[in-house]
Parts: C-alpha cells; sequence; structure tokens
C-alpha cells in the first residue's frame, strides 16, 4: 500500500517523458500564402505531448490525494514527486517552446540558418521549474498559500500552445509563433516560478465567502471562460490567477 503513491509519481514521469518524445518527432509544414504571409502546420506529435502533459496533471493530482488516503507519505515520495514534475511540468514544456520557437525562425526568409542559439532561452523553463520545486522541498513553513508559480501551473500553460495552433482560435497562430511572444514567455514564467510572488491556493478551510472571497472569484471567473472561450480560457484563467492573487494579496496571507 505504501508503494501505490510513488506508482502514481512514476505515471506522472512516464507521461512527462512520452510527452518529450512526442515532441521531438520533426516534420512540420511552412507554404507561403501569398507575400510575407505564411501558414505553418505542426506535426501531429506535438498536439499529443500536450494531451499527455495534461495526464501527468491529473495523475500527479491524484498521487497526493491516494497519499493521503493511505496515509503513506513518505520522504521519498517527496522527493520523488519533484522529480517527476521536472520531467512533466519543466523538461516538456521546456521542449515545446524549444520547438515552437524553431518554428518561428524556420518561418523566416533565412530562417533555417538560424544558429541553436536563438532557441536556448527556452532552457530557462526547466532551470526556473527545477530552482522552484527544490526550493519548495526544503521549505518547511506552512503557508495557506504559493510562492512563486506552481511548476505545474506554468507548465500546463506552455502546453496549452499546441492545442491553441491546432484549434487557432481567434487567429491567435501569428502571435504564439511570433519569436517575440515566446522570448516573453520564455522570460516571463521562470521568473513568476522563482519569484516570492504570493498566489492563492484552492485549499478550502471553510467555505465562508469572507475567509475566500479570491477563491470564488477565480472559480466563478474560470467558469466564464470555459464556458465562452473554449482553449483560450487556460491562458485566460491564468492571467486571472495573478491578477485576483495581486488584487487580494492582503487576504490570501
Amino acid at each position: 500500500m505504501k508503494q501505490i503513491p510513488n506508482i502514481f509519481t512514476l505515471l506522472n514521469l512516464c507521461m512527462g517523458t512520452i510527452a518529450i518524445v512526442l515532441t521531438l518527432q520533426t516534420g512540420e509544414s511552412i507554404i507561403n500564402i501569398q507575400g510575407s504571409e505564411w501558414k505553418i502546420y505542426l506535426p501531429e506529435n506535438i498536439w499529443w505531448a500536450s494531451v499527455f502533459i495534461g495526464i501527468a496533471a491529473v495523475v500527479d493530482f491524484f498521487d497526493g490525494f491516494v497519499a493521503r488516503l493511505f496515509k503513506a507519505s513518505s520522504e521519498m515520495g517527496k522527493q520523488l514527486d519533484s522529480l517527476a514534475d521536472v520531467v512533466s511540468f519543466g523538461v516538456a514544456p521546456g521542449i515545446i517552446l524549444f520547438q515552437l520557437l524553431r518554428v518561428s525562425f524556420a518561418a523566416e526568409p533565412t530562417g533555417l540558418e538560424t544558429p541553436i542559439g536563438w532557441m536556448l532561452p527556452a532552457i530557462f523553463f526547466p532551470m526556473a521549474a527545477a530552482w522552484r520545486l527544490a526550493r519548495f522541498n526544503l521549505d518547511t513553513t506552512h503557508r495557506n498559500y504559493f510562492q512563486g508559480m506552481p511548476t505545474p501551473a506554468a507548465g500546463l500553460l506552455v502546453a496549452s500552445f499546441p492545442i491553441l495552433l491546432l484549434y487557432n482560435p481567434l487567429e491567435i497562430q501569428p502571435l504564439l509563433l511570433n519569436k517575440w511572444t515566446l522570448y516573453t514567455v520564455c522570460i516571463a514564467l521562470p521568473w513568476l516560478m522563482i519569484s516570492n510572488l504570493s498566489l492563492i491556493n484552492l485549499k478550502f478551510n471553510s467555505f465562508s465567502f469572507a475567509d475566500n472571497k479570491a477563491r470564488y472569484v477565480l472559480l466563478a471567473g474560470s467558469a466564464v471562460y470555459i464556458l465562452f472561450l473554449g482553449w483560450l480560457s487556460i491562458p485566460a484563467i491564468f492571467i486571472t490567477y495573478i491578477l485576483v492573487s495581486l488584487l487580494f494579496k492582503n487576504q490570501i496571507k
């Protein structure tokens, strides 16, 4: 029984590893429509990578639930969980960013000659994920909030990019495949992960509205986004999460 939560954790790592393998499969097509307008078709595998990162997130939730259910929490499980999260929500999303940067440069007239160094800022993401998870493991303070952006949240945001490129809501493809957008993501998300920014968690100690205003506002906003925005709700929820945390910062500590 004690090893059941660890099996879930290893399943999380397995899903992340599969996502990495799928992301590394090349085969994108870049077609010139007219003039400077290009249409980019990404290989199907990178969309499946997003799905496997999503499955990893579900498994990551259940390993903690199972550990509490069987009262099987352990120091090994804690370390193993962070190692799995680095792979699934750090390395896998980092490789997605690397591939998207590569595609964004490839669409330029001389893009195929771009040195690999221009894609290396994507590595900031897994580095920050590892830093944050290591800091989390060493932190013995019992807070009612997160210090810095949780790694799974940042990883799921990046994992949503291939899905958004697939369905292309509001013609978002040119924005997401703009190298400056991707560079901003490569800097902003790692900074959020290693920052000391206080962000709300969704653990309810009571259902009192007065004690949980920020959580209820976030949940209500998320429901509206999902209803009306579809896949765009993922980045919308992410941004709202930060804004609500800043707005209610005096109430979440």
